[in-house]
């Protein structure tokens, strides 16, 4: 969807194959420590062995201001990944949780936390930032799961564990150009539907694919792997608003429909002949 994409990642980038991904991705740079693409403005908090989210941001507002055209970035912080050390930061203490679940450590929690208020401010400060430049950026801000430092349930509590913050931001100068904040369908999303709520929150033109993606994001529940929650030896599980789990058999026949339809395009994509590249309806 766009005709250049980078991919920005302050740490080592061996891990989970990421250089080979991004290549195969159809990525035109991937930015990371060791890189011939150089990450800039390495900052550190603390005694933390991890490059800041400020650092990240930094790296991105670069790729945005030189940017003429439209630019895809994926940008994957380090910042408040495991372990989380009480030495890493002198004043962890002041977070210091007054209650957690028996076998969870309270320092453990304090640090995380202490690393949260950090993210607060380089957000607030990148927020600032992309507000003063004139062109239409939106920004997706997510994270892939709470950290398993708590010792809650999995089967309890899976669901818990692994919903986290998100926000979508559309700058200034895209909303003076007709981007809107999105209201409905909002509360409990799945990864898979971000780039139809980008689409719809920036009111841009779709493809037939991104279409069905809005319907799949308006019409079904949330969509992810089994978090632990029920007993079903299926890896799929459907979440509504309200954040409980949803059996397939608890679906309408018109979101049973829709579903079919969702996968018979997965496969298509992944694993058969790819008809809709040959059709066009990807772009």
């Amino acid at each position: 969807m766009f005709d250049y994409a980078v991919g920005i990642h302050p740490y080592q980038g061996v891990f989970y194959s990421r250089v080979a991904d991004y290549a195969k991705f159809g990525f035109n740079r991937f930015y990371y420590l060791g890189s011939k693409y150089k990450i800039i403005d390495k900052k550190k908090i603390g005694k933390s062995p991890y490059l800041s989210d400020e650092t990240s941001y930094a790296n991105a507002l670069t790729q945005l201001k030189a940017d003429k055209n439209g630019t895809f970035i994926n940008l994957v912080t380090m910042q408040n990944h495991m372990p989380y050390d009480t030495q890493y930061y002198k004043n962890y203490s002041k977070w210091l949780p007054t209650s957690v679940s028996e076998g969870t450590d309270k320092g453990t929690v304090a640090t995380y936390t202490t690393r949260l208020t950090y993210t607060d401010k380089a957000v607030k400060q990148f927020i600032k930032q992309i507000n003063k430049i004139q062109k239409p950026i939106t920004v997706v801000f997510y994270g892939d799961h709470l950290p398993g430092i708590y010792n809650n349930s999995m089967a309890k509590d899976g669901t818990k564990l692994h919903e986290t913050d998100y926000f979508i931001y559309s700058n200034t100068y895209a909303r003076e150009h007709g981007a809107r904040t999105l209201t409905s369908n909002t509360k409990v999303v799945s990864p898979n539907d971000f780039m139809a709520m980008v689409a719809e929150q920036t009111n841009s033109k779709v493809t037939p694919y991104l279409a069905l993606m809005t319907k799949v994001y308006e019409d079904l529940p949330a969509v992810s792997i089994n978090t632990g929650q029920n007993n079903s030896t299926t890896s799929l599980q459907f979440t509504n608003s309200k954040g409980q789990v949803v059996k397939y058999s608890q679906l309408t026949k018109k979101q049973k429909r829709l579903w079919q339809d969702y996968e018979l395009v997965q496969y298509d994509l992944t694993a058969g002949k790819q008809y809709l590249y040959q059709l066009h309806m990807m772009k």
